[in-house]
């Protein structure tokens, strides 16, 4: 709770950082002059639910037919990630490691090879898991493969300690392979995302001083920051076109 700011919400930040009550700022930077071409302040202390919001702000604003939006793993969600799809804009989000198998010394998800024609999960061992049933999981349909060959199998240990392993499937599973398909052919991509919303994030940090708003509710903080782009975006394009070409095309 803030005593001083009403909308001010707890922001979700590192293990090595304390919560900070403040505003979380969405921001879209197009890579070929690191100009801000869409934001957002809000009061969500999370980045998980802003994909789509972002990314559909940056193809309007920018207008072309098709962009590819970049964003670190913290916007990973298989909800945000088939809206961006289903309007038409291809994402490049790298999955969080959520699963402890792994640490366990049991194969992984990943371990489980899925074919499509046949719509099994194929294992370690070259069993293969099929289709039982499909159920509801926060309101997605989530489908679930096994093998009822599990039982005496020498490396069952190393797979699960239940009768059998199961692996579940989301519908729209589908949505999220091309997403790892684009990472992995090019995984230089996240380093693009670095290059391009760091600096002008880092840019308008060290105007700010501090890196406190100096504005309270929503409304205005939102004010605070729209000047803020504003002016960086003023900036770049004096580096970039010069200051004359700039007034001859506002006078334009």
């Amino acid at each position: 709770m803030s005593l001083s700011d009403p909308d001010a919400r707890s922001m979700a930040t590192t293990l090595r950082m304390p919560r900070v009550v403040g505003y979380n700022v969405q921001t879209a930077v197009e890579a070929e002059n690191h100009l801000i071409v869409a934001h957002e302040v809000t009061m969500q202390g999370y980045d998980r639910d802003a994909l789509s919001m972002m990314a559909v702000a940056a193809r309007d604003a920018m207008a072309p037919d098709q962009i590819e939006a970049i964003a670190d793993k913290g916007y990973y969600k298989s909800e945000e990630i088939l809206a961006c799809e289903q309007a038409g804009t291809e994402v490049v989000v790298p999955k969080p490691q959520t699963s402890n198998a792994g640490a366990r010394g049991q194969f992984d998800k990943a371990d489980f090879a899925y074919d499509a024609e046949t719509d099994v999960y194929v294992c370690p061992a070259g069993e293969h898991l099929i289709y039982r049933f499909t159920g509801r999981q926060d309101g997605k349909a989530i489908r679930t493969y096994w093998s009822s060959e599990c039982e005496g199998f020498v490396i069952k240990d190393k797979c699960t300690n239940s009768k059998e392993r199961r692996i579940r499937r989301w519908e729209h599973k589908n949505v999220l392979e091309r997403v790892q398909q684009r990472l992995d052919k090019d995984p230089t991509q996240l380093a693009v995302r670095s290059m391009t919303v760091e600096h002008a994030y880092g840019t308008i940090k060290s105007w700010m001083g501090a890196t406190h708003f100096k504005m309270r509710k929503l409304k205005n903080v939102a004010t605070e920051m729209a000047l803020h782009v504003l002016a960086y975006n003023m900036t770049r394009v004096m580096k970039i076109i010069g200051i004359p070409t700039l007034i001859a095309a506002m006078r334009a």
